[in-house]
């Protein structure tokens, strides 16, 4: 036995990536007395700009976005109570498509290993029980996202740690309705095209294959907070149009798939942590 406190390490492309994604289980955790560290990835320099401008338009400077993006996540974390903040302060690559995403310095082109050799020196340092990131497609196949899933799982096996990992998921059942949500709050959805149903279709796991399923019911307020956080980006603001209590009830459970684990404890399962405590 030890003193190190038992630890989850969310491995995350964006500044608030950690909301959407993990913002439940990262704040769930810190308030059970377990380390949570957060790695970002990227700067995040191509969100959006001051009044939505996109990279390319006027009054969109990526170092400011940047610099301001680093402030909105440094609060999402005090919202979450994350322990401790790495940033690996990758050029963000932009959408799939985008130029950017070979621009010089850009994380899409930063080679694998280099990258986890950075993420394996912190896993060595911080000693994950328990690490999180993306599926290989980055769960709807964002450059970044890719490239982040790429770096963990090569630097767990530069690192040689055993801990429990998992991918973010979404049940298909959810995504089946995502658009019909949207419409409750007043979203205008055209319908996709086929190509872009079909995509859409593959995104998520069928209920079924889901591993884990993490309530969180009970810190979606921290959530949806540590969202608001990030007040420049405009795609959050669907997801805070909610209101707390509607948004709790959508997006308080989070769900994973365990792809290593050493413990044997049983599937399905309804703590990140089984096995560990």
């Amino acid at each position: 036995m030890t003193d190190r406190p038992l630890t989850l390490m969310a491995v995350h492309a964006h500044p608030d990536d950690e909301a959407t994604g993990t913002g439940g289980v990262l704040a769930r955790y810190a308030a059970e007395g377990i380390r949570t560290v957060l790695v970002t990835c990227t700067d995040g320099g191509c969100g959006d700009g001051p009044g939505g401008a996109k990279p390319g338009e006027p009054g969109h400077d990526p170092a400011a976005v940047a610099s301001m993006r680093r402030q909105e996540l440094k609060a999402s974390c005090d919202v979450l109570k994350v322990s401790d903040l790495e940033m690996l302060d990758y050029a963000d690559s932009g959408m799939a498509g985008w130029a950017s995403n070979d621009a010089p310095g850009s994380f899409w082109r930063t080679p694998v290993q280099e990258g986890a050799a950075r993420l394996a020196e912190l896993m060595r340092h911080y000693r994950p029980d328990v690490v999180v990131t993306y599926d290989e497609n980055g769960f709807y196949g964002h450059p970044d996202h890719i490239q982040a899933h790429r770096i963990t799982m090569a630097a767990l096996e530069m690192s040689a740690l055993t801990p429990k990992v998992y991918w973010t998921t979404m049940p298909r059942s959810m995504m089946r309705s995502f658009g019909d949500i949207m419409r409750e709050f007043g979203e205008d959805m055209p319908e996709p095209d086929p190509a872009e149903a079909a995509a859409l279709a593959e995104i998520g796991l069928p209920d079924d294959e889901i591993t884990t399923w993490v309530d969180a019911t009970a810190f979606s307020g921290q959530k949806f907070d540590a969202l608001a956080a990030h007040a420049s980006q405009g795609e959050n603001i669907f997801f805070l149009k909610m209101g707390k209590e509607r948004f709790g009830e959508l997006m308080g459970v989070e769900t994973f798939v365990r792809v290593q684990d050493s413990t044997g404890a049983a599937l399905p399962e309804d703590d990140l942590f089984a096995g560990l405590r």
